[in-house]
């Protein structure tokens, strides 16, 4: 038996989950899902994929949520495939503002992407980060991940 979808009364995307708001093109959509292009895309094809529940952003998500959704990005992103033929695609999402989160209902976006297409670079050029804490950083993780089993 599955659960009723949780709503937040005010999020946009909820609206959208539920039905109540029609301004976005949907592409296709499960019982626990719906993709949309977004109202600014990036590029041509640009689609997000949200849960119809209201979860914050992807840590927050069950496993079984969890497979669903990407079980629905991996379809959606070979019908993009098949129908762009873009040189390549990006899966991206965001939690916390930090992160540019601004939309605070999970959303993952598939991004296709080609050429020259201005999107720019997501990754810096150079590394931020000091290799040198990597074994601390390792052991920490590590000893969290056994806590969550």
């Amino acid at each position: 038996m599955t659960a009723s979808p949780t709503f937040v009364d005010g999020c946009d995307f909820c609206k959208l989950a539920q039905g109540r708001d029609q301004s976005a093109e949907v592409l296709a959509e499960g019982d626990e899902w719906v993709a949309f292009f977004p109202l600014d895309p990036a590029t041509p094809g640009h689609t997000l994929i949200i849960p119809r529940s209201h979860v914050v952003n992807l840590w927050e998500i069950d496993s079984k949520l969890g497979c669903v959704l990407m079980d629905a990005v991996v379809a959606v992103g070979r019908g993009i495939q098949t129908a762009l033929r873009p040189d390549g695609m990006n899966l991206i999402t965001s939690a916390g503002s930090v992160a540019e989160q601004t939309i605070f209902h999970l959303h993952l976006h598939l991004v296709p992407r080609w050429q020259d297409d201005c999107f720019g670079q997501i990754w810096p050029t150079e590394s931020k980060g000091d290799r040198g804490d990597l074994e601390q950083v390792a052991i920490r993780i590590r000893a969290a991940l056994a806590t969550i089993g």
